[in-house]
């Protein structure tokens, strides 16, 4: 298996996590400048990483990190990491998608101008609005970030520590490695929200914080 990443990204930080956590063996490229590229187009027309590239895929290649992660739990019978339980997984199917439904969407408009990263077309930050107009676009999606983290505190995460029943899952990958990013604009994380990503951290050990690695890295390098 190949996986093509771009290390400062939180997207392909999750599905390197999970690769390391799951004692998958992959060669790792980095493709930075390439995703445009005819090579790359004629594999993948989203143009979007982390794509996973397999002989046993049906099209040879898969991106998005929580397609990948799943197929590989599924392929592989990574139990701890994707309960087989219906309701277990239900539990991570749903925090999952609710992370990269209703959280990523304000922390990328929150953080990606910070980043460096390109906005979405059809936004304030991606138009020839004033600075003034889009700080305030930016600084309304910063403020709502708050209402769906709380509901990971509340109704997924609760006294149990992690969305995981037995530990980290793959939804805790996906909301460890998201809330990565808030370190660019110096989000002031709730105390249950830092603790909850160190207890992840330190339970998945090197196969998160080297992934991680690339990322802190990266936001040290633009907070300069």
């Amino acid at each position: 298996m190949k996986l093509s990443i771009l290390p400062p990204s939180v997207n392909n930080m999750t599905a390197r996590v999970f690769m390391r956590a799951a004692g998958l063996a992959c060669d790792e490229e980095n493709v930075f400048g390439e995703t445009r590229s005819e090579a790359y187009s004629a594999k993948n027309p989203s143009h979007l990483t982390p794509q996973l590239e397999s002989d046993e895929l049906p099209k040879g290649v898969l991106w998005e990190s929580c397609a990948i992660m799943q197929y590989l739990c599924n392929l592989h019978g990574l139990d701890q990491l994707y309960p087989t339980d219906p309701q277990e997984r239900a539990m991570t199917d749903s925090a999952m998608f609710y992370a990269v439904g209703s959280l990523y969407p304000p922390v990328a408009r929150a953080t990606y101008p910070a980043l460096g990263f390109p906005l979405y077309p059809g936004e304030v930050g991606a138009s020839d609005a004033s600075d003034a107009e889009k700080e305030a676009a930016r600084q309304a999606a910063e403020d709502a970030i708050a209402g769906p983290l709380d509901v990971f505190r509340a109704f997924y995460i609760g006294d149990n520590g992690t969305i995981g029943k037995n530990g980290p899952n793959i939804a805790d990958i996906k909301l460890a490695s998201t809330l990565e990013f808030l370190n660019v604009i110096d989000y002031p994380l709730p105390d249950w929200a830092r603790a909850y990503m160190d207890r992840v951290e330190t339970a998945l050990g090197e196969a998160y914080s080297e992934p991680a690695g690339d990322v802190r890295g990266y936001i040290a390098s633009v907070k300069k």
